[in-house]
């Protein structure tokens, strides 16, 4: 059994709290084929990206501005396989409220088509693509969750599924718990755990006369 404690959480959307994956690969792959791009290629890159940057790798000689027109239309309509992650509803309602927050690489049309779609509570603090300057690996968007939270950089703990948001939970300044959903636990380093799935995490609240700290018990962790 593994403890951490920390004074917030910070969760990515896609691959974490809902499982999209089957609606990400096929608008991908439907945008891949229209454009003769290698379709391999494009899905190898795309999980925990901004779209925009994706594009800009993977189509350098197309407008991206144009292409994430496209892309939002597409993904803020779909519902293809798009379902909530098991033990995410559980694991959102042992957290309070304000120590908890959505750091994500879609755009706000599609995180809260999604939240809302699979009945997951919208946040009061969710930070999206369209809403920074940089997207993961860059630090930018964990770093303004934790300003709108209130919570200092090291004691936010954050909860993804991809090598570029646990570069950019790193580079923020912060503790990563990587679930392999999308990625093996080989494709993570500096860590502080790789688990399987959300069910092995259980948090319990600890107040205090000063403080409220969040106690993180991670059981069967791969790391």
């Amino acid at each position: 059994m593994t403890r951490l404690t920390c004074d917030a959480l910070l969760f990515d959307l896609d691959g974490v709290l809902v499982d999209s994956a089957a609606c990400i690969e096929e608008t991908w792959r439907q945008w891949s084929t229209q454009h003769g791009l290698d379709v391999a290629g494009v899905l190898g890159i795309a999980h925990g990206r901004r779209a925009l940057e994706v594009v800009r790798l993977a189509a350098p000689h197309l407008n991206p501005a144009a292409e994430m027109a496209t892309l939002v239309e597409a993904e803020a309509h779909s519902t293809t396989g798009v379902c909530e992650v098991k033990g995410a509803r559980e694991l959102l309602g042992s957290v309070p409220p304000d120590r908890w927050a959505i750091v994500t690489s879609g755009v706000r049309a599609v995180a809260e088509h999604r939240l809302r779609q699979v009945g997951l509570p919208v946040p009061g603090v969710m930070v999206c693509a369209d809403e920074v300057t940089a997207g993961k690996p860059d630090p930018e968007g964990y770093l303004l969750a934790a300003k709108r939270i209130g919570i200092a950089p090291p004691e936010c703990i954050v909860i993804e599924d991809a090598p570029p948001g646990v570069a950019a939970a790193r580079a923020a300044g912060m503790r990563a718990i990587a679930v392999t959903t999308t990625h093996p636990a080989t494709a993570f380093v500096g860590t502080a755990a790789v688990i399987p799935a959300l069910s092995v995490l259980s948090v319990q609240v600890q107040d205090s006369v000063d403080r409220r700290r969040l106690a993180i018990e991670i059981a069967d962790a791969g790391r």
